[in-house]
């Protein structure tokens, strides 16, 4: 599939997504959400890919936010059809079957933001900069912002950032949690493709099931949410990866896991 907004590359189990608005610093239009959703409808049946990286195009911008030129002259019911697109689209990147690792290479402001934090985790170039500005522009955060912080951050942390709409440089955001790694500039993509086929490396369906009751198990009280793990922990045990990696483990050999 061709995309205007997007481009999508392979590296063998590895998918690398980059918005590609870089003009307008990757902001987040509905055309750019529509193929984000596309995309990511693509990416859940590719049963080779096994990571999937997101980053944005160019030197400036992960994504500096949604589009303002786009939503200025919207009335309450377009705003919220859009606010729900992008809803939509954070959904199917929590989701997916595959690990989605937010690569933030310089702005990621607003929609940027909560395109990050509906990835799995965050890694970051020294000069990125995250915040949610909605406030300074008489709006709220509409993309799950107000949702997802303070579950990554806390709410009082989430409340401070999003009643004030300052922004967070790299080590701030990795002090409180919102990343996980900060890299220098030029060395960002190669971390992250390195942790990729790291992650890639393992068993694919015990990532997959590991991520779903990651994501299962954050809206369910603990004891379903054991019983949920129990569940994908017995599913496990009926593939030919488990069986290999076990045996494996124990010849003393290195497990040729194939996702199945």
């Amino acid at each position: 599939m061709e995309f205007e907004n997007l481009i999508l590359e392979y590296q063998e189990h590895i998918a690398i997504l980059k918005i590609n608005r870089p003009k307008a610093l990757n902001a987040l239009n509905s055309a750019t959400l529509k193929e984000l959703s596309q995309a990511f409808t693509q990416l859940a049946d590719n049963a080779n890919v096994r990571v999937v990286l997101l980053t944005g195009s160019g030197e400036k911008a992960f994504v500096a936010g949604a589009d303002i030129a786009e939503m200025s002259d919207m009335n309450p019911q377009q705003a919220r059809r859009f606010s729900q697109m992008g809803h939509n689209v954070m959904d199917q990147i929590e989701n997916l079957p595959q690990p989605v690792i937010a690569v933030v290479n310089g702005f990621a402001l607003g929609g940027g933001t909560e395109l990050a934090m509906a990835c799995d985790f965050r890694l970051a170039g020294e000069k990125a900069k995250f915040g949610q500005p909605e406030v300074t522009l008489g709006l709220l955060a509409g993309f799950g912002g107000t949702q997802r912080l303070a579950r990554l951050v806390g709410s009082g942390r989430a409340s401070e950032i999003l009643f004030t709409g300052d922004n967070l440089d790299a080590q701030e955001a990795y002090r409180i949690g919102l990343v996980n790694r900060v890299y220098a500039q030029e060395d960002l993509m190669d971390q992250a493709e390195k942790l990729a086929q790291k992650i890639a490396s393992r068993a694919p369906i015990g990532v997959q099931l590991t991520k779903t009751a990651i994501q299962k198990g954050q809206n369910m009280d603990i004891v379903a949410g054991q019983a949920f793990e129990a569940e994908v922990f017995g599913e496990v045990f009926s593939t030919q990866d488990q069986k290999d990696g076990c045996s494996a483990f124990l010849e003393k050999r290195k497990a040729d896991f194939q996702g199945k």
